[in-house]
């Protein structure tokens, strides 16, 4: 699997690829949740073993429901905010225009949408206003002050433009480190599909990846799966558009 790529069409980690990765590590005992434990093969040296047998069925189960939601027209919303998702959550979600969310969750997109839907709004608005030189009528100073407005909302809502309603399916990295993402998605009954890390909570994830949540090796190649499957489906539902067109 070359690096900086999604994983093609035909293509899939192999058990060996998950395990040079260090997929099949989770944490300490100490940490365990016992709702993790079915996914456990495992414990050496005080660590819990995923079994990667179920980690990789699990992971195929889940593209093949993220591709069957967006070949529907759905929106899956992507949200990794840890150091270790970043930057692939970035760089493959706006190669396939799927909305994301990489440097906070802002609480109460879901709960108060209606409300921060505005904000995005704003957000494309004054965009397309500075692109087509609306603002150079302004003063210096109020330009100025109208780009550091941009600025603010990019890093805001900036992986949202494309969202124009709940997106159909969350998904996430670390449930535990995005609990107010996860308590809002529940709430307004969102499905989530997750990489979920043996300290986690799985019982209200409809699609639970267990796999190691901390490790960037780990986290770039079952992105990559992910955000390939979402890509898959964008097209056929591309394909189904233009063939209804017809």
């Amino acid at each position: 699997m070359a690096d900086k790529k999604l994983q093609s069409e035909n293509t899939f980690p192999s058990l060996k690829e998950l395990l040079e990765a260090g997929a099949h590590f989770g944490h300490s005992v100490k940490r365990r949740n016992p709702r993790m434990d079915e996914y456990v093969y495992a414990t050496k040296n005080g660590v819990q073993i995923f079994d990667l047998v179920k980690t990789r069925q699990l992971l195929e189960e889940t593209c093949q429901y993220l591709e069957d939601v967006t070949a529907k027209g759905g929106k899956v919303l992507v949200l990794g905010t840890k150091g270790q998702a970043a930057q692939v959550v970035r760089e493959t979600a706006e190669a396939i225009g799927t909305p994301y969310i990489v440097n906070r969750w802002v609480g109460g997109l879901f709960t108060n949408w209606d409300e921060l839907k505005k904000r995005i709004e704003r957000l494309i608005d004054m965009k397309k206003k500075f692109e087509e030189g609306e603002y150079k009528k302004y003063t210096k100073k109020e330009q100025v002050l109208k780009k550091r407005e941009i600025d603010r909302l990019e890093r805001m809502y900036g992986g949202l433009v494309s969202l124009t309603k709940l997106p159909d399916v969350l998904f996430v990295i670390d449930p535990s480190r995005e609990d107010v993402a996860v308590r809002e998605a529940i709430a307004v009954k969102v499905p989530i599909a997750a990489i979920v890390d043996t300290n986690c909570d799985p019982t209200q994830i409809e699609k639970v990846i267990p796999a190691n949540d901390d490790a960037l090796k780990t986290v770039d190649i079952i992105v990559r799966t992910i955000m390939a499957a979402i890509e898959r489906g964008i097209k056929r539902a591309a394909k189904n558009t233009q063939a209804e067109a017809k």
